[in-house]
């Protein structure tokens, strides 16, 4: 299992650097169902950090409520006060996105997701790029 996991993160870095991604990396975990069924509780993803985001974007943020809590989000546009962050299960339970705490400020976006390397490998394309509601391949 512990070589495994190792190899995928080493697949994932391998990944974005083919990409040409630059700043730095870092990883977190989905814990919860807000995100279904494009990212689901378990997975790990690498993250782009110091990055704009774009509206359509996956993005990983602090809570403006709770700043120890990271959350992940759909970048929806950016509004006047910050980005307007939504959850892509609108009927997850325990959901909470920016239509219970508002736009979210600029200095609270932790970086852009960009890959997700456990347990099913995938490069994240934004939905914003692709018309859909975004897709990991």
């Amino acid at each position: 299992m512990r070589i495994r996991t190792l190899f995928w993160g080493l697949a994932g870095a391998a990944a974005l650097a083919l990409t040409g991604a630059r700043g730095r990396l870092r990883t977190v975990e989905v814990t919860g169902d807000s995100m279904l069924p494009g990212l689901r509780p378990g997975d790990w993803l690498l993250v782009r950090t110091g990055v704009r985001p774009e509206a359509g974007d996956v993005v990983v943020a602090r809570h403006p409520e709770r700043r120890e809590l990271l959350i992940v989000k759909r970048a929806d546009h950016r509004a006047r006060d910050g980005w307007w962050l939504e959850s892509d299960n609108q009927g997850a339970r325990g959901r909470r996105d920016s239509w219970d705490f508002g736009a979210v400020p600029d200095a609270l976006i932790v970086g852009r997701v960009v890959a997700r390397y456990w347990p099913r490998p995938a490069i994240l394309r934004p939905a914003s790029r692709q018309g859909d509601t975004g897709r990991l391949e």
